[in-house]
């Protein structure tokens, strides 16, 4: 403990710059993800009361309009689109190769590899995290975490969606004078899969062009393309 202290006492003074550098990745697509999600909420603001004033009704402030199901439905429908695009690559790419493609592993090693391959049990090493070499429940949970995780947070949003998708829908209903529905009847309607299959399949669609065009297409210095002088057919090169 002390002596990670003292490996890490130098460095305090460029502590924010060093936070940074390392994880610009992460910082920068969250930061995108928040601008994007305010900009979402004043511009669906914007259209929500352009629908109210046109059917003569009291236009909303950005708070009721932020926490109401109409933001809701429209945020989560596309957090589990995504959720599923990842859901599904994860767990596709385990199996299904695509020969010449980045995002495959080589052909003949599909499957989930041995315990050597995965340093896992008695194969894991010092820096290996701890459930790794652990054995049982805890070993097979952590081997499939990541799976795990993107499906549940797939499953909730989903949830979420329909739950918020049903109320933004009987609103609207009964701006015309119709009868509200039930949410197992909001399962089956047009208004519902009519939201989920226009994200699922521009989802499924970006990752099918994003395997096949790295077969082909570089892009130097970035690790989801191959090394701009690979073969075409190299697979599970990454430069």
């Amino acid at each position: 403990m002390s002596g990670r202290d003292r490996g890490t006492r130098p460095h305090r003074s460029g502590g924010v710059r060093g936070f940074v550098k390392d994880n610009g990745l992460g910082l920068f697509f969250t930061l995108g993800f928040l601008l994007t999600l305010v900009g979402q909420a004043f511009a669906g603001q914007a259209e929500f009361n352009d629908q109210l004033a046109a059917d003569q009704l009291q236009t909303v402030g950005f708070l009721t309009y932020v926490t109401s199901s109409d933001f809701a439905v429209d945020v989560a429908e596309n957090w589990q689109s995504e959720y599923l695009q990842f859901f599904l690559y994860i767990g596709a790419t385990i199996w299904l190769l695509q020969r010449g493609s980045p995002e495959s592993k080589e052909p003949g090693k599909s499957g989930t590899e041995s315990d050597e391959d995965q340093m896992v049990g008695e194969h894991a090493v010092a820096t290996s995290p701890r459930w790794a070499a652990a054995s049982g429940w805890r070993r097979t949970v952590y081997s499939h975490s990541l799976l795990l995780v993107m499906g549940t947070v797939f499953v909730l949003c989903w949830l979420v969606q329909s739950i918020a998708g049903v109320a933004a829908c009987n609103e609207q209903r009964l701006r015309q004078l119709q009868a509200p529905l039930s949410w197992s009847q909001y399962l089956g309607a047009a208004d519902f899969w009519n939201r989920t299959l226009q994200n699922w399949q521009s989802e499924l669609l970006a990752v099918a062009s994003m395997a096949v065009l790295s077969i082909y297409l570089r892009q130097r210095g970035s690790p989801e393309s191959k090394p701009v002088g690979a073969a075409h057919d190299a697979t599970g090169v990454e430069g």
